[in-house]
């Protein structure tokens, strides 16, 4: 029994002294099957985090203030949601009602349930508005309202008001808004 013991734990011992030399000898090899840069090229990547930073810079994958700048004159534009004016014109409109949902990144805003005092608690309307743009035109806009009646069972039935004075006075409103919210900005840029 002692024999046997004393053979697996040698026999043990020599797996993992050949396993560890084997790793050793194709790790190398093995990190650039897997795509790894090597040891040879990680050994000349900068240790200093200040050469680490002019290094990137360098091969354009940095930061840098005239970079940002640039990329806003170019083809992205990172606009704040204070700066749209659909976006301010729309907020301005609908500030009397609870909202639900403002989403500037996703371009909607979408009001809570809505019942006016005088009328009936079994009636109310709900509000979205989609920003398919943000120019100031009337395709960059769309308004959806959906009302909702109850009875005194509390069995509701929503509809989609496709056509309906609110929708349109609300439409026209945020329009307006807007274009002399623009107007107004670019006064002030004028000047």
């Amino acid at each position: 029994m002692k024999i046997m013991t004393s053979l697996i734990s040698r026999l043990s011992s020599a797996i993992i002294i050949k396993l560890f030399f084997l790793t050793i000898f194709f790790l190398p090899t093995l990190g650039c099957a897997k795509g790894d840069k090597g040891f040879a090229e990680n050994a000349n990547r900068p240790i200093q985090a200040k050469d680490k930073r002019r290094k990137n810079i360098n091969e354009g994958r940095g930061v840098s203030i005239g970079g940002f700048a640039k990329g806003m004159r170019g083809g992205t534009t990172y606009e704040f949601s204070s700066s749209n004016p659909m976006w301010r014109a729309s907020l301005e409109t609908l500030d009397f009602l609870p909202l639900a949902t403002v989403d500037y990144s996703g371009g909607i805003i979408i009001t809570d349930w809505y019942s006016d005092n005088n009328a009936s608690n079994q009636e109310a309307i709900k509000i979205t508005l989609r920003f398919l743009s943000n120019e100031v035109r009337s395709e960059s806009l769309k308004v959806i309202i959906h009302k909702k009646n109850c009875t005194i069972d509390q069995a509701c039935k929503i509809n989609l008001l496709s056509k309906s004075k609110i929708k349109d006075e609300l439409f026209s409103t945020i329009l307006t808004k807007a274009a002399l919210i623009e107007k107004d900005s670019k006064k002030k840029n004028k000047k």
